[in-house]
């Protein structure tokens, strides 16, 4: 989730109960040319491992440099992005649109996998649209060149993130290879994630947006109000210690906006505090809509 999943949210989602953590999305291209703004994305805090860097592209040479570059950083694992659908993304070939053409993949894979001494992963599509749902085939691919787990998010890139996950995509790859798949797509509760593993019969499952403005939903026990307020108010805390300021005002709006969905008056509250100029004023516009 980009311009999410940056240290502070990880950090709460780990101290919350969350397991293996990813960053969010590095293009490769842009890190192994030392983009200042791409280097930052890579920056993580020592509680928050074991975590695995998640990258963007569609060079193999560039991939695996770049795998190499993050690993020797301190990276706890690779993971090859293969299902965001932004259409700024696709349209370099990247993301989702690596779904298109399987073989083409594999030679990613392939050299990807020479490059990474830990773990190597994927998270896929279910395909690119209704006419190439191919999963099932990627999967028998990764597999085939090494790769240790592979994540399926159902949905196909044409569809975005709309309608209803179909999780039996996720069931077809868990029979279909025997390295461990995750399963990924309309889990927002602890409930949600034991059907998912029930129906599919997936090795683990990754919560994405479910988390956004819940990280307690990586809870194994009921969390009361209370103990929200204290997660929000630890997270505003990573937020103004971790980030610069400009980037800290903006992180708080999101996530405080996240939290406050569902409270009573919160969509006009929300106005004021994107409109708010400073992190105190949006942080005392939440906090009395949470009183």
């Amino acid at each position: 989730m980009a311009a999410v999943t940056n240290a502070p949210f990880r950090l709460v989602c780990r101290e919350a109960g969350a397991g293996w953590l990813t960053s969010e999305e590095i293009d490769a291209h842009a890190y192994v040319r030392d983009n200042g703004k791409t280097t930052t994305l890579t920056h993580s805090l020592p509680e928050e491992h074991p975590l695995s860097m998640q990258l963007l592209g569609a060079d193999p040479d560039l991939l695996a440099e770049a795998a190499r570059r993050l690993e020797a950083a301190g990276a706890d694992g690779i993971d090859l992005n293969m299902g965001c659908p932004v259409r700024k993304i696709v349209s370099k070939g990247h993301g989702a649109a690596l779904m298109r053409d399987p073989l083409a993949a594999a030679v990613i894979f392939r050299t990807m996998r020479k490059a990474v001494r830990g773990p190597f992963t994927i998270k896929i599509r279910g395909g690119w649209d209704e006419r190439t749902l191919n999963a099932v085939e990627v999967a028998r691919l990764a597999e085939s060149e090494g790769v240790d787990a592979i994540t399926v998010h159902p949905r196909t890139r044409s569809q975005q993130f709309t309608g209803r996950a179909p999780w039996d995509v996720i069931a077809m790859v868990v029979a279909a290879v025997r390295v461990p798949v995750i399963g990924n797509g309309d889990v927002r509760s602890q409930e949600d994630a034991r059907a998912m593993v029930a129906a599919t019969g997936c090795a683990a499952v990754m919560i994405g947006r479910g988390a956004l403005g819940a990280p307690w939903i990586f809870a194994g026990t009921p969390v009361d109000r209370a103990d929200r307020a204290a997660i929000i108010r630890r997270h505003v805390a990573l937020i103004e210690t971790h980030l610069p300021e400009r980037t800290a005002l903006v992180q708080l709006k999101k996530h405080l906006a996240w939290y406050s969905t569902g409270l009573p008056g919160s969509a006009a509250v929300r106005e004021r505090l994107f409109a708010a100029d400073s992190a105190a004023e949006v942080q005392d516009l939440f906090w009395a809509l949470w009183a």
